[in-house]
């Protein structure tokens, strides 16, 4: 194979390049939007734009608190709580901060309690995809950093977007609050919320990010439907099969191999794939999210995660089908 094939989008996908022209164009804004003088003042502008932009191509009426990604909006939303209880299978960084867990079934999906307090639950899960019914839950805090920009914002007081999930650049995200009484302030910038320059020219690739084509959305569901077929034909499982699950995001299970082998496999063939959340692919451990839906550590550690963005391509999908099929065949054979 002579170029490589990327599909680890849910981890980071290619900053987009309006993305980038917004961000070049930030850098010659090179005031600090907290300064008094003019400079300040257009760049603090820009910031309320991009602000504004965001929240538009959200569809969101609160507020917006601008943060260095996902896991620091769940800290901030999250600080000074003990009272909150969050599904099973959470990233991370809402679990570490969860007084409680609610469980899930098999498919992933989240037995809701009949009465319950404050609530911490994902919209989309960032290793199966799987898709969580949010509306009407009373849910707390909602993680939608694989789900803002491709679904609708779930109904939630407090919500979490990512950019570089979207497009945009790393290291740059969002709280969505409805009220800012649940916050606890802490001093310094956005509102007394966070301290810290604000980072405009990620706030303008943010925005820009967001605002640009997502027509290929659409498009990669058939990709997966048809990648889903071809492991399955193999002898494959797929994770999370009867539950919704958004298009970008599918985990594949293949019996009888690691998931290590088959990384190492699949990266030697050109493909970048992943085991897990890029923030947990590195530990020994299996995966949280597949024992809460009962698998066991030996099948938990045959499941790879594939996931799709806007620069995925139907040839992509074809040669990594037939790339899985061939190994998988091959153990079976061995």
């Amino acid at each position: 194979m002579a170029a490589r094939i990327y599909l680890d989008h849910a981890a980071a996908t290619p900053v987009r390049p309006e993305a980038a022209a917004a961000m070049a164009d930030g850098m010659r804004r090179w005031a600090n939007p907290s300064s008094p003088h003019a400079e300040g003042r257009a760049a603090r502008a820009a910031l309320e734009e991009a602000r504004a932009r965001i929240k538009g191509a959200l569809g969101w009426d609160g507020h917006l608190i601008f943060t260095s990604g996902a896991s620091e909006a769940a800290a901030l939303a999250l600080a000074g709580r003990g009272d909150v209880a969050a599904s099973a299978v959470e990233h991370d960084a809402i679990l570490r901060h969860a007084a409680g867990r609610l469980p899930v079934d098999a498919a992933g999906q989240v037995m809701w309690p009949e009465a319950a307090g404050p609530l911490a639950v994902q919209q989309v899960n960032s290793e199966t995809g799987v898709v969580q019914a949010l509306d009407g839950r009373g849910v707390l805090l909602a993680d939608c950093a694989q789900g803002a920009g491709r679904l609708a914002l779930p109904e939630a007081d407090m919500l979490i977007v990512s950019a570089h999930k979207l497009g945009g650049p790393p290291g740059i995200g969002a709280l969505l609050v409805r009220d800012l009484e649940l916050l606890r302030p802490t001093g310094g910038q956005e509102r007394g919320y966070r301290p810290g320059t604000e980072n405009l020219p990620a706030a303008l690739g943010f925005a820009a990010a967001l605002e640009a084509p997502r027509d290929w959305f659409e498009a990669v569901a058939p990709l997966r439907a048809q990648l889903d077929a071809a492991v399955e034909a193999a002898g494959g499982e797929v994770i999370g099969r009867d539950a919704p699950r958004i298009a970008t995001i599918a985990s594949y299970r293949m019996p009888g191999t690691a998931a290590a082998a088959q990384l190492i496999r699949f990266d030697l063939a050109g493909f970048a794939v992943s085991a897990g959340s890029a923030c947990s692919s590195g530990t020994l451990k299996a995966s949280h999210v597949l024992t809460a839906m009962g698998y066991d550590e030996q099948a938990a550690g045959e499941v790879i995660r594939v996931s799709f963005g806007w620069t995925t391509a139907p040839e992509d999908v074809e040669c990594f089908a037939e790339a899985w099929t061939r190994m998988a065949r091959g153990r079976a054979a061995a």
